[in-house]
């Protein structure tokens, strides 16, 4: 199979074998959102510096729907590089989940219990996509082979989201969270950039939820 897009990656860390999502919704969506910007930024798509963003005069659609939706709305509305986030992660979860759906990643099952409404899960096709979406970030990590700027990306927001546990590394959590959020601030500008912004964001729905 062929490597799939940074967010759908990201969505397969980000659940367990049940289908579980382990993340609250809300840093979810952002998070999803975030990649797909990183993506298009990493593609040379979208130019990205401080705080601000806008689209390539030669930049092209590439058949990915969410990112190419991603990339017209920033084409329409250039200037804060948040602004395009927030507006992509409002329906960013269902989205990914469905393209995974499409291309056969999940699947989609239903269980019927006597008395009770149908329960819908979307699990896993093949445990080798999510072993696949985490072994750059191991890789990364324990030092095996140097990260390129995607990996290093991924690297920054499984740190973002807490999902460091989904890298099944025997490390204390406090390290290996330090050791993602170096790998994203030591890559390229635009990951360091993007992925402090998802933070940031991130943050604020986190304290919005309380308030």
């Amino acid at each position: 199979m062929d490597s799939l897009p940074l967010y759908q990656d990201l969505y397969l860390l980000a659940h367990d074998q049940s289908g579980k999502l382990l993340v609250h919704p809300s840093s979810m969506a952002l998070g999803l959102a975030g990649a797909a910007l990183l993506e298009l930024a990493l593609d040379g798509r979208v130019a990205v510096a401080r705080g601000r963003v806008a689209a390539s005069a030669t930049a092209r659609r590439s058949g990915d729907a969410f990112t190419d939706d991603l990339l017209a709305l920033v084409a329409g509305e250039p200037g804060d590089v948040r602004a395009p986030i927030k507006k992509a992660a409002g329906n960013a979860y269902e989205r990914t989940r469905e393209a995974l759906l499409a291309s056969g990643v999940l699947v989609r099952t239903t269980k019927r219990m006597m008395g009770l409404l149908p329960t819908t899960r979307y699990l896993l096709a093949d445990i080798a996509s999510v072993v696949r979406a985490s072994s750059g970030a191991r890789s990364a990590v324990e030092g095996w082979r140097q990260p390129d700027a995607r990996c290093a990306a991924l690297c920054g927001l499984v740190a973002v989201l807490r999902l460091e546990e989904e890298l099944y590394l025997d490390q204390p959590s406090a390290h290996l969270l330090g050791r993602l959020r170096e790998i994203a601030r030591d890559s390229s500008r635009e990951v360091a950039e993007l992925v402090g912004v998802v933070e940031a964001l991130v943050g604020e729905a986190a304290v919005a939820i309380y308030r």
